[in-house]
């Protein structure tokens, strides 16, 4: 089959950490076999200058017109977008952009289904596409368009409209699939493929040698993601003064990280408090190898996949109990989840964690479980479902890989 995947969220070569989770999902699709032939449609954001850098979109100016990956041909139109106010208007903006585009790649290359991944405003834009030419259309949603987006009016009915016309709809964990149908979604639509892990990229290293590469010893506790509010790092550094003999190595960059800089210094945790900016992902392990365990405070999650990165390294976690979180840590080699947001509760099961930690061989253990075959097994079998029943009706899907069922148009 031919497939046409759509998202604002994929790696490029200015960007190359951006959405990277869905590349990698894409890799181990193609890697599973059956699919002929892939195209990326990866539209970036476009705002005037002035107010581009103002709203964090200057980095996208950067983005090449296309580009190719591992292979994979990706095209990169731009859609204008209007920073705090424009939030209805950018999926009909998205879809403007890309329509030249998408309709020569399904002309020129025979595309089967589209892929699209993340509810809004690309799922949306990507339905609406399809519809438009009669392709079946699947949208993966994944954290924050399922847990935000839905809380506004405009974006929550745009989502339950591209949910109704997609042929399926996947999401990365049991929450996520809970939240669309508490919304509204419909149940016998929706599936559960989650992400996997990749064992080989994230292996354990010696942890003497990667605390000697990255400059730290002691104990060492990492929190890996953008540095952000949500995020909740700054819940990390609070509980600080109260882990004495231990060092936080903060992986990533964001707009909060100054704040972060200076809370620490108010705490008088600054020598403690080690910001390493953002890092390939190939070199994630050493810092994961590096730490007695890493540690998630996010507000809100759909699949934290540095969770699993982690525990494939060896190394246990702390994590609040947000989003697919529970699904990940479900067992005591796993780590621990943190109920109360607090810094407290943070400081309470960073030390439990610390003073008994599980070894790092029955961690990697655990996190070996979470492969990629299942997931890529699945999505192709979704895909195969959905196209054969084309013709006379449109693909439902009723929550499991084998319940395909159809409903006449």
């Amino acid at each position: 089959m031919n497939i046409l995947l759509f998202s604002s969220l994929f790696p490029n070569a200015a960007m190359p950490q951006h959405g990277i989770f869905v590349e990698t999902r894409l890799r181990h699709l193609r890697a599973a076999g059956g699919i002929d032939r892939v195209d990326v449609l990866a539209p970036v954001p476009w705002a005037p200058p002035v107010l581009g850098r103002l709203a964090g979109y200057g980095a996208y100016a950067r983005v090449p017109r296309t580009e190719t990956r591992d292979g994979v041909r990706v095209l990169h139109p731009r859609f204008p977008v209007i920073p705090r106010v424009g939030r209805d208007l950018t999926p009909g903006f998205m879809v403007r952009a890309c329509r030249k585009a998408f309709r020569d790649l399904v002309a020129r290359q025979g595309t089967d289904i589209v892929d699209a991944h993340y509810f809004y405003p690309d799922g949306v834009a990507a339905a609406r596409l399809a519809a438009e030419i009669g392709l079946p259309c699947v949208i993966t949603g994944r954290g924050t368009d399922l847990n935000l987006f839905p809380e506004f009016p405009g974006p929550r009915r745009m989502i339950l409209k591209a949910a109704d016309s997609a042929a399926a709809v996947i999401t990365v964990s049991e929450a996520l699939r809970r939240r669309l149908i508490g919304i509204g979604g419909d149940a016998d639509k929706i599936v559960t493929l989650r992400n996997g892990v990749d064992g080989e990229l994230f292996r354990p290293e010696d942890r003497d040698a990667a605390r000697r590469e990255i400059g730290v010893d002691g104990r060492v506790i990492v929190a890996v993601g953008n540095i952000v509010a949500e995020k909740g790092q700054a819940l990390i550094v609070e509980a600080l003064p109260a882990l004495p003999d231990v060092t936080l190595v903060v992986v990533g960059d964001g707009p909060a990280a100054e704040t972060l800089r200076a809370r620490a210094a108010a705490l008088g945790v600054a020598s403690r408090l080690k910001l390493a900016g953002r890092v390939p992902q190939a070199d994630l392990r050493r810092y994961y190898s590096a730490a007695d365990l890493s540690v998630l405070a996010s507000a809100r999650e759909g699949w934290p996949n540095v969770l699993l990165e982690s525990m494939a390294c060896g190394t246990p976690v702390v994590a609040s109990d947000v989003g697919g979180v529970r699904e990940i840590v479900d067992a005591p080699e796993a780590g621990i989840v943190v109920e109360e947001r607090t810094p407290a509760a943070f400081a309470a099961a960073i030390r439990t964690l610390l003073d008994a930690p599980p070894g790092r061989a029955v961690t990697r253990r655990y996190a070996e479980g979470f492969g990629w075959e299942a997931t890529s097994r699945g999505q192709l079998e979704l895909f195969r479902k959905i196209l054969d029943a084309r013709g006379q009706s449109v693909s439902y899907f009723d929550g499991s890989v084998s319940g395909v069922f159809e409903v006449v148009c």
